[in-house]
């Protein structure tokens, strides 16, 4: 029989270039094809340790004829979803497969890969070395594949996969990091079973904390809740609980209501997956198994007890992270509250906490910027003076206390947008510094000293003192006497709280940062760093040499335009404007 050939698309290059993470990601591509497949089941089967067992994979899905194999598998970067729709014939399900190279996924694994497929009474068998193809390079349309075909049984459908001569460089791939791989998004769909190893995918696979409350309820009967709280958040897709009745999933994942509470952020929301077991509502199912009715008694009554369960779990790990997000910037925040009475340092802790609350999940880095600005805000007496008539009002009177409260969230978020707004002047005034032909380095030193928030707000509490001076002044009376006092550089040292070190050299905004001031930078922290510590430098100018960024990768030393350092500061206040004028469904200030 005439070997077969892979059908070449014209992106195939850009293609091949992409990697997987690990081999349990190559092999959930695998997966991926048995879903598109309309495959009810799939078995992986794992080589056990120091073993040259193969990796197997099989699905009982629709499987390939001959012709198929040929001109649709065999058709490199051919995206399915173009010759026959973006859901499948037989479930309708979502596509997931789009580049066409994903099926081949399992070379990344293993050397030999041989494909028997059975479809329309037909046996399909392929054979591939993934020598053959890095030899033949970009020639792959000229790379014989053995294939050939026999008569099956005609109801007999599905594809097996065998991956042969596992790869030495990699480990071998690990069931538990497979089936959490695989368990968030296939754990709980409906009509699509995994086994690895034997053993069916459930959502106890999924990784996080888990909780598993059971009642018996008196209209609803048995009612078990199984519900992870990630670490991370996953997609909006994925997130949420599903309803398990007599084994069968009823519609799409839900939050059973959590998500009408304005108390609970949508953030931490997506990181809630799980499914309930409720078989005594089979009788409260629709028809189509896409819902439950929703005016049923012991639906009610089941939701009501699942809601209240996820609930308290979800709250107690909102308050843990706002509690950890305080204590990793403890430091930072006892600093700056060290100069305020006592009464106004513990009133300032419980509001930076109702800010954390209100900002729960953003990026560290937008989180620091808000944690500054709130700081600078607690400064300010118009603040302290809404904070006093808090404190002194009568609880006895709620319309007072209520009005009082108002006050107070009005105050709260109009200084911290006064302040960010205030930033924002500054920085255009950094600009047009910075865009000045004429403007020196002292220049540009004097007006970031007392600003070094602007660099990122890690950097905000630094302080420049009488020690660190005289620390640069004697480093640069020594380094740069006689001929060399002419190139003395503008050097500012600061230090934080915990003893490190920033040292910034400013170079004028006309000067292009390059190799000389790599090695300049190299030379300052091998002098410096013995008697001082760890210290992070900046060097910073009007651009950057590209070739010399990309080549330059210590995290330690960084090479800035005066242009990007403003451009992010912006962005960073930008952002926290938009935020606090938008009224989304973040949590009440409580």
């Amino acid at each position: 029989m005439r070997a077969a050939q892979f059908r070449v698309d014209p992106r195939l290059a850009s293609l091949l270039g992409e990697g997987y993470r690990s081999t349990e990601q190559a092999l959930k591509e695998l997966i991926d094809n048995a879903w598109d497949a309309d495959a009810e089941n799939v078995w992986i089967d794992l080589p056990s340790p120091m073993t040259d067992e193969p990796i197997v994979v099989r699905d009982d899905g629709t499987g390939m004829t001959e012709r198929e194999v040929r001109r649709e598998y065999l058709n490199i970067a051919d995206d399915r979803r173009s010759r026959r729709g973006i859901t499948t014939v037989g479930t309708n399900r979502p596509v997931k497969g789009r580049k066409g190279i994903g099926k081949f996924a399992g070379l990344v694994a293993a050397d030999i890969m041989d494909l028997e497929t059975r479809a329309h009474g037909t046996l399909t068998k392929l054979h591939i070395i993934k020598r053959d193809i890095l030899d033949a390079h970009r020639d792959l349309e000229r790379v014989d594949l053995p294939i050939e075909s026999a008569q099956c049984e005609d109801d007999s459908h599905g594809t097996l996969i065998t991956l042969s001569q596992l790869n030495p460089k990699f480990s071998f791939p690990q069931p538990e990091a497979l089936k959490e791989l695989l368990a968030l998004e296939y754990g709980r769909e409906r009509g699509f079973v995994i086994f690895v190893n034997g053993v069916a995918l459930a959502h106890q696979d999924i990784p996080g904390q888990k909780f598993s409350p059971t009642i018996e309820l008196p209209n609803a009967g048995k009612v078990l809740v199984n519900f992870t709280i990630m670490d991370t958040p996953t997609t909006k897709a994925q997130a949420g609980i599903v309803l398990r009745v007599g084994g069968k999933i009823v519609g799409r994942p839900t939050f059973f209501g959590l998500d009408e509470d304005r108390e609970i952020p949508n953030r931490l929301l997506r990181r809630v997956v799980g499914e309930v077991e409720a078989d005594s509502l089979e009788e409260d199912v629709t028809a189509d198994w896409g819902a439950i009715i929703e005016n049923s008694v012991a639906y009610q009554e089941a939701r009501g007890w699942v809601r209240e369960q996820v609930a308290q779990q979800v709250r107690q790990t909102f308050k843990s992270d706002v509690k950890a997000q305080l204590i990793r910037r403890k430091n930072l925040i006892e600093e700056r509250l060290a100069d305020l009475p006592e009464h106004r340092r513990q009133f300032a802790r419980q509001q930076l906490e109702r800010v954390l609350q209100k900002f729960y999940g953003e990026a560290e880095e937008r989180i620091d910027t808000v944690v500054s600005l709130m700081l600078d805000a607690m400064e300010k007496d118009e603040y302290w003076q809404v904070c006093q008539s808090l404190q002194h009002c009568d609880f006895a009177d709620v319309a007072a206390l209520a009005s009082a409260l108002e006050c107070f969230g009005l105050v709260d978020l109009a200084v911290m947008a006064q302040q960010a707004k205030r930033r924002l002047e500054l920085l255009n005034y950094l600009d047009r510094l910075a865009a000045n032909p004429r403007t020196l380095e002292r220049e540009m030193h004097r007006a970031l000293d007392t600003n070094l928030w602007v660099f990122g707000q890690q950097y905000s509490i630094m302080a420049s003192n009488k020690t660190t001076a005289r620390i640069v002044a004697e480093y640069c009376g020594k380094k740069f006497q006689g001929q060399r006092a002419n190139k003395r550089p503008d050097l500012l040292l600061s230090q934080n709280i915990l003893g490190r070190f920033l040292l910034i050299e400013f170079k004028r905004p006309s000067i292009t940062l390059g190799r000389e001031d790599e090695a300049q930078a190299k030379e300052y922290r091998d002098d410096l760093t013995p008697n001082l510590g760890p210290m992070d430098i900046v060097v910073i100018g009007g651009s950057v040499d590209s070739s010399m960024s990309a080549h330059y990768a210590e995290k330690s030393v960084q090479f800035l335009s005066y242009g990007a350092v403003i451009s992010k500061a912006r962005t960073d206040l930008q952002w926290l404007l938009k935020e606090l004028a938008t009224d989304d469904n973040r949590p009440g200030m409580a």
